[in-house]
C-alpha cells in the first residue's frame, strides 16, 4: 500500500512518528511484529517542515568513528546545510523504528523529496 504525506507546516517529531507507525504496519489490523508491512511512504515538501530556530541551533547528532577519542558531534543546522532536510527526517524516523534486523529493510520503504 502506498502512502503520500505532505510535510508542509508539520512538526518534525509528529511527522516522524506518523511515518514510523505506517512503516511498522501498526495502523493495519494484520500487524505482526516479526513481519515488514507492505507499506511504502512518500514524503513531499520536506524542506517546508516546521522546525523551530532553537531546535536547529541546539540539536546535536553524535556518532562514533570507532577510534579512541572519535566522538563526533554535528549540529542540525550543519546537517541541513550539508545533506538537506530529508536526511534529518530519515534519521528521526530511523530512530523510531524497532532496533532489530528489520529496521534497515523498513527504512528502504521511505522516500523523501525536498
Amino acid at each position: 500500500m502506498k502512502y503520500t504525506i505532505d510535510a508542509k507546516n508539520k512538526k518534525l517529531g509528529r511527522l516522524a512518528t506518523e511515518i514510523a507507525v505506517i512503516l511498522m504496519g501498526k495502523n493495519t489490523p494484520e500487524f505482526r511484529r516479526e513481519r515488514i508491512a507492505d507499506a511504502e511512504v512518500t514524503v513531499t515538501n520536506a524542506s517546508k517542515m516546521d522546525i523551530d530556530e532553537k531546535k536547529l541551533t541546539t540539536k546535536k547528532y553524535v556518532r562514533y568513528t570507532g577510534y579512541p577519542g572519535g566522538i563526533r558531534t554535528e549540529g542540525m543546522d550543519n546537517v541541513v546545510n550539508r545533506k538537506g532536510y530529508k536526511d534529518v527526517l530519515k534519521t528521526a524516523v530511523y530512530g523510531m523504528l524497532p532496533k532489530n534486523k528489520l529496521r534497515a529493510k523498513m527504512i528502504k520503504n521511505l522516500e523523501v523529496s525536498e
